[in-house]
């Protein structure tokens, strides 16, 4: 089953006085099946990070269109975007995005006190994910009172508490040290094996090693991908690698 169908997807950036146009996005095709773990990497300035704005409804595109769940993104009126965003897809941002304010308990229920659950709804959906991610001990604490590992597994629990068809993460390590980066790597593996489909925007190959399937960005388009198969998470790490290079040299046609 297609989660997330992105067709053709075009994005093109006037300069303020419309002297010049930058074409971020050429021609964007690919799809996610329900259950993946796509990895999107690409050098600065290829386009992923525009791409993931506009999966994520925070931007929109030039011309082209992005289907989530069926549903034509571009067919949501602005008014409805906030809570169907809200409602269907979970984020994972490098630098978190907690409120200093809010203790961690209350930064993961947010998204579903802004869907006016009920506290008794809340609390049942909260306790499984927290067990799961190592972090009931840190629930009363806040956010400059845990570790920046900690922090990140809030954050994860928080984009999983509504249950969305899609969590789109950009750059998830990229502010963790190593022994952080495994531990959420391995939580990551944890939870697409339990059935989440999961998006991440990674420059790391590292994190990318653990996805399923790996699409590369260049000059605004899906220039290569790779698919795990059967390899090890160390022979996924050195095929990206290679590709990598292959691509920066010049030595891989597009595929």
């Amino acid at each position: 089953m297609v989660i997330l169908e992105v067709n053709n997807l075009k994005k093109v950036y006037t300069t303020r006085f419309g002297g010049n146009q930058v074409k971020a996005l050429s021609n964007v095709t690919f799809s996610v099946e329900k259950g993946e773990y796509v990895a999107i990497m690409g050098e600065s300035g290829s386009g992923k990070t525009t791409l993931l704005n506009i999966l994520a409804a925070l931007d929109q595109p030039t011309s082209g269109e992005v289907l989530l769940g069926g549903k034509n993104m571009k067919n949501i009126k602005s008014s409805e975007m906030s809570a169907f965003r809200r409602d269907h897809l979970g984020f994972v941002f490098q630098d978190f995005n907690l409120l200093d304010n809010f203790s961690i308990e209350d930064n993961i229920f947010l998204p579903l006190v802004l869907a006016k659950n009920d506290y008794k709804t809340i609390s049942a959906k909260l306790s499984p994910i927290a067990k799961k991610l190592g972090i009931e001990e840190i629930l009363p604490k806040f956010p400059y009172e845990v570790s920046g590992g900690e922090k990140q597994r809030a954050a994860v629990a928080r984009a999983l508490i509504t249950s969305p068809l899609l969590v789109l993460a950009d750059e998830p390590t990229g502010a963790l040290d190593s022994r952080a980066t495994d531990h959420l790597l391995e939580l990551f593996t944890k939870i697409n094996r339990e059935g989440q489909t999961v998006l991440m925007v990674t420059h790391s190959t590292k994190a990318a090693s653990h996805a399923g399937r790996v699409l590369f960005i260049k000059d605004g388009e899906v220039f290569h991908q790779i698919y795990r198969g059967d390899m090890t998470t160390e022979s996924m790490y050195q095929k990206i690698s290679d590709t990598l290079t292959l691509i920066t040299t010049g030595g891989l046609q597009d595929a």
